[in-house]
């Protein structure tokens, strides 16, 4: 598996939420191809690793078979190498939005497909602790039937949001926010998060893990030094 391919593809995964969002099944169908192509990235470095430090896996390669072989032929640099990307993936994955994306990743390996996606609006301009409030659209095969009734929807629903917002603004000196500053996006809930955007976690995840698979094909090198 050559793993820059498949941040390539990975890449693409993302452009193509940000066009269906936000479509629950478009988006749905695009995430879940997103999540399946971030365990190719996992699954390229630990097949790298297997080639560099000559443990020769026959079956799947999986961060866990590749520990426990290096453990049977007491491959000390393997074993190094396998227990130094825990600490390292823990380390990148230890603030909100890694950690959301390590939650929606362990349950599609467990239920093979990702949390359900519900239709949020939101307001354009971020601000922290700054509430996201879900609207039912009109679905058609799980699929928005025309952006006529989502923007229907949004107005109807923007009067008691701006209040609630706007009253968490003006308490933080924050600026308020219009109706023409409030747009719709897809999110999903993980086992320790709950109404965490889509594509905003989606972005900020891809430079994580290639900052994982740099620094694990550094340490590959370091371990694999002759002197």
């Amino acid at each position: 598996m050559n793993i820059e391919e498949e941040v390539e593809k990975w890449e693409i995964s993302l452009k193509q939420i940000k066009q269906y969002d936000p479509d629950p099944f478009y988006v749905g169908y695009f995430f879940n191809r997103y999540v399946g192509l971030r365990n190719n990235v996992i699954t390229g470095i630990f097949e790298e690793a297997d080639r560099d430090f000559g443990l020769f896996l026959s079956d799947k390669i999986t961060e866990k078979n590749f520990y426990e072989k290096a453990k049977l032929k007491n491959d000390k640099n393997a074993i190094k190498f396998s227990e130094w990307f825990r600490s390292k993936y823990a380390e990148e994955h230890y603030n909100t939005y890694p950690n959301f994306m390590n939650d929606i990743c362990n349950f599609r390996n467990k239920f093979k497909k990702i949390p359900d996606v519900k239709i949020m609006i939101r307001a354009t301009n971020r601000y922290k602790d700054d509430i996201n409030q879900e609207i039912k659209v009109p679905l058609s095969n799980e699929k928005l039937r025309s952006k006529d009734e989502l923007k229907i929807e949004i107005k109807r629903q923007l009067p008691i949001f701006l209040e609630i917002i706007n009253h968490k603004r003006r308490e933080k000196n924050e600026p308020r926010v219009e109706e023409n500053q409030v747009t719709a996006s897809a999110f999903c809930d993980s086992e320790n998060y709950e109404n965490i955007e889509i594509v905003h976690a989606a972005e900020i995840y891809i430079p994580v893990m290639k900052r994982l698979v740099k620094a694990s094909r550094k340490k590959i090198r370091e371990l694999n030094k002759r002197f």
